[in-house]
């Protein structure tokens, strides 16, 4: 398959660190330095529906296509305002598509998951154009009192449209069931005199496991997707990797012995977006210009379960 069209949407309200210096222990100096966030993009007004719908019109937009030409609909997607029914079919009657649509929970990893399902459509014949759209609010999942959590996260979708093509070299996915790092537990007791749970626990996060887990898989599954695609670190042009940490980044980018303009980044803008940080930074290279067609670039990506994914692909637009 191939990327004909890009697409992204982000909440109007930014939440600067000098605001969450007001109502937390923390500082601009104390996030910047371990993270690279300045601020973050947090739903208020808008609704992650309302994202949705715009990142997939944008992107149907720039690949000249209508919603009615849609084969299916894949969206990542860990937690939204219903439990069912699933994001993708609210967003499927919102753009007016007729076709089939299914969430997935790769969590971080899901904008690779989600190419990675497309790719098999494509490939067996049941679809020609595909959507695949990520649409994330990790700000409904922290403790806005814990600082070491809360300012990493920020909310927003990103788009793309896949068809027909020769463009994807290589994927490489995997799955290591390691929860205690990273997780978010809904509460499930039975109580027969009320009628929900008590609201759900926060995200729970061990920073330093999930570094070594985030550089380590990350480093495997770029040697992995680069020898599955016959190419080597020299011939990529962007290293497009999940916006966790720009600390993270920074240590993919020394394993691989490449110059910092070849990893792009806009933590510092948006924070950790989840599955929609890789395709919103994609969106906004195609945006600028910066990407050429017959440019290789690499997507890699890491998330709780331990979820990871990379591959390659050629830029054909």
């Amino acid at each position: 398959m191939k990327i004909i069209g890009t697409g992204s949407a982000m909440p109007s309200l930014a939440v600067t660190n000098e605001m969450l210096s007001e109502i937390l222990d923390t500082s601009d100096e104390w996030i910047t330095t371990r993270t690279g966030i300045k601020q973050r993009r947090i739903l208020s007004e808008d609704t992650l529906t309302a994202l949705a719908v715009s990142a997939s019109q944008r992107a149907l937009e720039s690949a000249g296509l209508i919603a009615q030409d849609l084969d299916y609909i894949v969206c990542s997607n860990v937690v939204n305002n219903f439990v069912t029914p699933s994001l993708s079919c609210i967003l499927q009657g919102e753009i007016g598509a007729g076709c089939p649509s299914i969430d997935l929970n790769a969590a971080c990893t899901g904008f690779i998951y989600a190419l990675d399902i497309a790719e098999s459509f494509i490939k067996t014949g049941r679809a020609e154009n595909i959507l695949v759209i990520c649409a994330e609010q990790p700000s409904r999942m922290v403790n806005w009192k814990e600082r070491n959590t809360c300012v990493l996260f920020g909310d927003g979708a990103a788009a793309v449209i896949v068809s027909k093509g020769d463009a994807f070299k290589g994927f490489h996915i995997t799955t290591q069931s390691k929860i205690e790092p990273l997780y978010y537990q809904r509460k499930l007791e039975f109580n027969p005199y009320v009628s929900q749970a008590d609201g759900d626990a926060p995200l729970i996060m061990n920073g330093k496991d999930v570094f070594k887990l985030a550089v380590s898989s990350s480093v495997s599954d770029i040697r992995n997707v680069l020898e599955k695609s016959k190419t080597t670190a020299d011939d990529i042009k962007y290293f497009l990797l999940h916006q966790a940490n720009i600390r993270i980044i920074e240590s993919v980018r020394d394993f691989t012995k490449q110059p910092d303009e070849k990893f792009p980044h806009n933590i510092e803008k948006y924070g950790n977006t989840s599955s929609a940080s890789i395709p919103i930074l994609l969106d906004e290279l195609h945006k600028a210009n910066k990407l050429e067609k017959g440019d290789l670039l690499v997507f890699s990506a890491f998330g709780a379960g331990f979820t990871t994914g990379a591959c390659v692909l050629e830029w054909t637009i």
